[in-house]
């Protein structure tokens, strides 16, 4: 990692130790960042948190994976319209694409250009306080872990509930 340029190497070990797990990593971005800044490369963020989300979608596509911009079906225009007038359309963007390219297409491996993103529809997730932009033909499912929590889960004889988080 030092040979492509990392400043600093950690382990992180958060998913078995939470936030203590992810300590090192944490303070190894706030130092790189830091030394990042004092060598006179301010961090210029793509967007505010106030920025619209159809506004946020389009920065990460042009900018991050160069697309020459975004396209929406009708469906994520309606989406996107009902989400603003909910009064959530300043939250976060997430971009479900497909993780073997920048672009939404899979069999443009890498780091393509000459393309457009197409936006197939807008996920509201209110409760996580993100929205999902949904590309190309990407099929979402929830990730589950290698064993379901709901294999732990139990009722004793006193009908309390066992093995259910919080």
């Amino acid at each position: 990692a030092h040979e492509s340029g990392a400043s600093s190497v950690c382990i992180t070990e958060v998913h078995a130790h939470g936030g203590e797990g992810g300590k090192e990593l944490a303070e190894a971005v706030v130092k790189a960042v830091q030394n990042h800044v004092a060598a006179g490369r301010p961090f210029v963020p793509l967007f505010t948190p106030e920025t619209d989300v159809l506004a946020k979608a389009e920065a990460i596509a042009t900018r991050l994976y160069k697309a020459d911009g975004l396209e929406l079906t009708t469906k994520a225009q309606r989406e996107l319209e009902r989400i603003r007038s909910w009064g959530y359309g300043h939250l976060p963007v997430c971009m479900a694409k497909t993780q073997y390219s920048f672009s939404h297409d899979a069999s443009l491996l890498g780091a393509p250009t000459g393309f457009t993103v197409p936006v197939r529809e807008f996920r509201l997730n209110a409760g996580a306080g993100f929205v999902v932009a949904v590309l190309g033909n990407m099929m979402t499912m929830p990730g589950l872990p290698k064993r379901p929590a709901a294999l732990d889960m139990d009722m004793d004889e006193d009908g309390n509930l066992l093995g259910v988080f919080g």
